[in-house]
């Protein structure tokens, strides 16, 4: 007997989501909601994280009354190598859209494409600074020569650390070194992640999960912090700007292209290729007032924060978007992307278009997308959505609500910029106690929590308390939706930090890009902790994913930790099955890496346990509480 649909307003606080969702259930389209309760009660093995299928002994599934596997591994080990794969896949997953950008910059120093250029030299000569290379005298593509080899070699065996381990405070460095634990090179930590995890290897929990917050730093540390450099120095380091976020940024009366994935390489590209006056004549040609390009996830972080374009939604927005009815076509490059997005996009006349081949999707039109050949595969597929115009049924078009305005582009530079050009005013905020702490809040959306329920929440919360708010990712539009993401929302904030956010013209909660750019945020704690001679895990901040979901916000939660940052989730990863695993993870990590997880689903206690830790940590560097 098929179930009862949940009620809608128990699915999402947002009016848009709403309308789009009873939309949905009008026209007979399923979307993630329904499945899920499709999918559910869950596999309490699988939830717990006790069963296995690393090998063709089982699959095995461990227990109280079966407390071994067919090979003899106990629950500890069984989670322990579950949790630790899992943190390699979302290593993998941003390093290698850190790997794409050195291929991109190879490109450009190869002299293989003219469509991508170095936006910011500056920026590269000051990133071959920082990892040792001579840039004096040199030519911009040398230098950029030398980067390029460099980071391609972060991703090898050779290294004894990888290059930006030159941000970090040396206090962290030693721990990290004491305990096994400094990240040596990308691909390496996830190969070694998965051999210590093969039946007969690593069979001690614990080591198993320090090898994990190996994995974890060599992402953090590594592959996304060489996503995050490359892709400003190739298409401009972000500065703040206003843009507009909602499902009222797709356009009636215009060819809607919405940009889905994390790789600003193709987003870019479709952009610039949108702006060609020839497509946007035969845009109009065909009764359209002009070609709107808008954001879907961390793609649109990444346009937001760098070019100002409007973000549609988040993850649990990307299928409602397409059910407005108006969208011409998605250009998806990877992760986050559900493959319901095709035969959704079947439901209208909107083209579903592919453009990785590490991520094809049956049924959509694939494009390999190249840096030699970018701009024109870019100009086929705006020309693809432009077509599509003639198809859209406006009978079925419903743009729910007005798009809201957002600030965005605050990147490290930026803020720096914005204080004078050092961190000493920030500083200064900090120790006097208008600013008592931060707390980055990052990543997805999951539809077994209300959708940015918590997201939301949780900011409101810490503002109150004049702790700073750093958004990345899916939070990002929850966020701005919420009216935290301009500066009149300083009227929600403490006092403290109304009074610094006023004086700087800023929103309380400062948007800092898509989710491979949590590196930002540790790349300014590094900062921070080297201003004031002290380890990443005295600092009075915090991290929190609250609606998280994927292997890489595990692997960000566990870089987050293991450089010294207390870090929140709202609900469990899949580790309860070990007492072993779940204690080190929420107590033990402590007292290794100074910093642990905690699981809380509620926003106010959430709020209130990162009030009590930044007391501490403010107590013991001889601030007031």
């Amino acid at each position: 007997m098929a179930k009862e649909p949940r009620p809608i307003d128990e699915l999402t606080i947002w009016d848009d989501a709403k309308a789009m969702l009873k939309k949905a259930r009008a026209e007979g389209i399923e979307t993630v909601h329904e499945r899920l309760d499709q999918q559910t009660p869950h596999c309490k093995m699988c939830e717990l994280g006790t069963s296995c299928r690393n090998c063709t002994m089982g699959p095995c599934r461990v227990s109280e009354k079966k407390p071994l596997g067919v090979c003899g591994a106990d629950a500890d080990v069984i989670v322990a190598r579950n949790f630790g794969r899992f943190v390699a896949g979302g290593a993998a997953g941003h390093s290698d859209h850190g790997r794409d950008l050195i291929e991109v910059l190879e490109a450009i120093v190869e002299g293989e494409t003219t469509d991508y250029k170095i936006t910011e030299e500056g920026k590269l000569r000051t990133i071959a600074g920082e990892i040792g290379i001579e840039t004096e005298g040199r030519t911009v593509k040398e230098v950029a020569h030398d980067v390029m080899d460099e980071f391609f070699a972060d991703f090898g065996s050779r290294r004894k650390e990888v290059s930006f381990l030159a941000r970090v405070p040396q206090k962290r460095k030693d721990v990290w070194a004491k305990l096994g634990m400094t990240p040596r090179g990308v691909d390496r930590e996830i190969a070694e992640m998965m051999h210590r995890t093969h039946m007969g290897c690593d069979n001690d929990a614990p080591n198993t999960l320090i090898h994990a917050a190996r994995t974890a730093l060599a992402d953090g540390w590594g592959g996304s912090m060489i996503g995050t450099e490359l892709s400003d120095v190739i298409f401009g380091t972000p500065t703040p700007r206003m843009s507009t976020a909602n499902l009222g940024v797709i356009k009636e009366d215009q060819v809607n292209i919405l940009v889905h994935g994390h790789n600003p390489v193709v987003s870019e590209m479709i952009l610039a290729a949108a702006r060609d006056p020839q497509l946007v004549a035969r845009a109009k040609e065909l009764g359209a007032s002009g070609i709107n390009v808008a954001g879907l996830c961390c793609t649109g972080n990444e346009l937001l924060m760098r070019q100002g374009i409007p973000m549609a939604g988040n993850h649990l927005m990307t299928e409602l978007a397409i059910i407005t009815g108006a969208v011409e076509a998605i250009v998806v490059d990877y992760q986050c992307i559900m493959p319901s997005l095709v035969q959704i996009s079947g439901c209208y006349h909107t083209k579903f278009i592919d453009t990785a081949n590490k991520a094809r999707f049956t049924g959509g039109i694939h494009y390999d997308f190249q840096p030699a050949t970018a701009m024109t595969q870019a100009k086929e597929i705006v020309s693809l959505a432009v077509e599509g115009f003639a198809q859209r049924d406006k009978g079925r078009v419903d743009i729910p609500c007005e798009p809201i305005d957002i600030m965005t582009g605050f990147s490290n530079e930026a803020v720096i910029a914005a204080l004078g050009g050092s961190l000493d005013p920030l500083v200064q905020a900090i120790v006097a106690g208008d600013i008592r702490g931060a707390v980055g809040i990052v990543g997805c959306n999951n539809p077994k929590i209300k959708q940015d329920s918590l997201n939301v929440g949780l900011a409101k919360e810490l503002i109150k308390r004049d702790i700073l708010v750093i958004a990345t990712g899916c939070v990002t539009t929850a966020a701005g939706k919420a009216g935290l993401l301009v500066p009149e929302a300083i009227e929600m904030a403490g006092p403290g930090l109304k009074k610094i956010c006023g004086s700087l013209g800023i929103p309380p909660v400062l948007h800092y890009g898509s989710c491979v750019d949590n590196s930002r945020i540790m790349q300014l704690c590094a900062a921070l902790a080297n201003t004031l001679n002290v380890d990443i895990s005295d600092l009075p901040v915090g991290a929190s994913s609250p609606e998280w979901y994927s292997e890489k916000a595990a692997a960000i939660g566990l870089y987050a930790v293991a450089s010294g940052i207390q870090t929140h989730l709202g609900h469990p990863p899949h580790i309860l099955g070990s007492e072993t695993v779940t204690n080190l993870a929420v107590a033990g990590l402590e007292d290794l890496v100074g910093a642990a997880f905690f699981i809380e689903p509620d926003p106010v206690r959430t709020a209130e346990i990162f009030d009590e830790r930044i007391k501490a940590k403010r107590k013991a560097l001889g601030l007031s509480e």
